[in-house]
């Protein structure tokens, strides 16, 4: 059984179905190290229990005010584990650095540009597509490319508009290497036509909570394979609030979607019926607080239990 409280944190929010029931304790119980002394380089050196992965915007960072510090009390608890923080998301390398600065995370990997690139990992070393992609986008249909504004297409001071950032963040938004988001005013009959034009061009076309973000190559969970092939966690668990997530919720060994009112709620996804990805009542930085620090509870029962027996 989950622990004391925990299913009542979450609805099942697809159809009719009922609140999410228990997860396997055999699959998901493992040890939690404590604290990590950053002296002790053999354990410094050794691969991490858990890993957890996370969206920004609408799953750690507030949808409107983009604040976090409502998951303070869970990153915090994290950092003292030593669990590693990856954030994942379509922001650039430049607008990452300052957020993890920020949460104190500068010491992990990142996935930027919704898995274009990834920022703090030996060996990550690649050529900015950005201008081939801008090209791409221009030569397509003029009857498809014009109901796409990309941020290559705004100035600072419209990107500002558009995502409520301050002028000097809404210039890092525009310092991109691989992807364009941006903003679709057709219909949803010519965003398919688009999509399938962008594909034959080997474009993907990701919808996040805001934008629609193009890019070529790997998502958010691709990103994340690569990093878990370098760190080698036993456990992972991510964190989405959009589309674009979905991936990343599904490759993790335990998937959350945190509910967002700004949009209408995902479908079904395979794996909630059993209790693998589960749903957040609380929108934003507050459901990521309380979904994993109910997560490392469960987590630290199920090896408390099987400590005694």
């Amino acid at each position: 059984m989950l622990p004391r409280g925990y299913s009542a944190l979450y609805a099942h929010q697809a159809g009719n179905a009922p609140l999410i029931g228990s997860i396997d304790v055999k699959e998901n119980s493992f040890v939690l190290e404590p604290s990590i002394n950053p002296a002790d380089t053999d354990i410094m050196n050794a691969p991490p229990k858990l890993v957890v992965f996370s969206d920004l915007d609408g799953t750690l960072l507030d949808h409107d005010t983009y604040q976090w510090t409502a998951a303070r009390p869970a990153l915090d608890r994290l950092a003292s584990m030593g669990i590693p923080v990856v954030l994942a998301s379509s922001k650039t390398a430049a607008e990452i650095r300052l957020l993890q600065a920020d949460m104190s995370l500068t010491q992990h990997p990142a996935i930027v540009e919704n898995g274009s690139g990834i920022i703090g990992l030996d060996g990550e070393n690649q050529t900015p597509t950005y201008t081939k992609l801008r090209r791409q986008i221009e030569a397509l249909p003029d009857r498809l490319s014009r109901r796409f504004r990309g941020f290559g297409d705004m100035d600072a001071a419209e990107v500002a508009a558009v995502t409520g950032l301050s002028l000097d963040a809404a210039c890092r938004a525009k310092a991109r290497d691989f992807s364009e988001p941006g903003l679709w005013s057709g219909d949803e009959d010519d965003l398919g036509q688009f999509q399938d034009v962008l594909s034959a061009h080997g474009i993907n076309a990701q919808q996040g909570g805001r934008f629609l973000t193009l890019s070529f190559g790997r998502t958010k969970a691709d990103a994340m394979n690569t990093i878990v092939a370098a760190l080698k966690p036993e456990k992972t668990m991510a964190l989405g609030d959009a589309p674009n997530d979905i991936d990343l919720l599904q490759a993790a060994d335990f998937g959350v979607l945190v509910a967002n009112p700004h949009r209408p709620p995902l479908p079904e996804l395979p794996g909630e019926e059993q209790g693998r990805i589960i749903r957040t009542t609380q929108a934003g930085p507050t459901g990521w607080n309380t979904a994993v620090n109910a997560y490392l509870d469960m987590l630290n029962e199920h090896v408390g239990h099987n400590s005694h027996g």
